[in-house]
């Protein structure tokens, strides 16, 4: 989520990335710039074999609209305060600003999902306006690995979207729904969350990358909670 100042921070618990988990992007790294993303609409030629394995409840919507899923939560990480929203479909609505850090997020995390019936997690990854990572990137994709084991457990999995321009499109959001100044430093990080979601929906869920954990009896478990309901034999893939 995005500070009262909607700027970029330092992200907290700085970590390396831990070793037993598989970061598997998908093929599609376009910039995001601050414009409304209804006017942002690339198409993707081609998705991840791991897209293809486990994909997003964005993606099976969009392939098979009568498939059921659980619900989506959008998760917009900060030093200090992490944002949520919730969505399931193309409605999103802003959840709640979380004040946590290290285990004890994560584990408010999960009991959030477990309380909202999520069964997947958009977790915003800083990049630049070219695409490229940032060193606040490294972060919160350890952050989003120690989660994806947590969730893994429990059948759910962890993507990672880019974020970048969300703080500014929450920020005109909320201007434009008369929000006052006390309340837009209040939520502002859960609207980043919303536009978060909002994209991803928006791509259907094409331009984002999985976190696997390494272990097989994890990724098996993950297996059984996804329901392959999807055709994928007019799609192209990439390793």
């Amino acid at each position: 989520m995005s500070s009262p100042q909607l700027q970029s921070h330092p992200f907290f618990n700085p970590s390396k990335t831990n070793p037993n988990l598989i970061f598997s992007k998908s093929p599609l790294f376009l910039p995001y710039f601050s414009t409304p993303i209804r006017n942002y609409n690339p198409k993707p030629n081609a998705l991840s074999s791991s897209l293809q394995e486990f994909p997003p409840n964005a993606l099976r919507r969009k392939t098979n609209p009568q498939c059921t899923v659980g619900f989506s939560l959008g998760v917009d990480l900060g030093s200090s305060r992490t944002g949520l929203a919730l969505s399931k479909g193309f409605s999103v609505r802003p959840l709640t600003v979380l004040k946590l850090r290290g285990q004890k997020l994560e584990l408010q995390l999960l009991d959030m999902a477990e309380r909202e019936e999520v069964d997947e997690f958009i977790i915003g990854i800083p990049k630049s306006w070219d695409g490229k990572e940032t060193p606040q990137s490294n972060k919160v994709r350890s952050i989003a690995g120690r989660l994806a084991v947590r969730a893994a457990e429990r059948g759910w999995r962890v993507y990672l979207q880019d974020e970048h321009g969300t703080s500014s499109e929450a920020a005109y959001r909320m201007i434009n729904l008369g929000l006052n100044k006390s309340a837009r430093q209040k939520t502002s990080d859960a609207y980043a969350a919303v536009i978060l979601l909002e994209r991803y929906f928006a791509m259907s869920g094409e331009d984002i990358e999985i976190v696997l954990p390494k272990q097989i009896d994890l990724q098996e478990k993950l297996r059984k909670g996804t329901p392959l309901d999807i055709d994928f034999s007019t799609e192209e893939f990439v390793d």
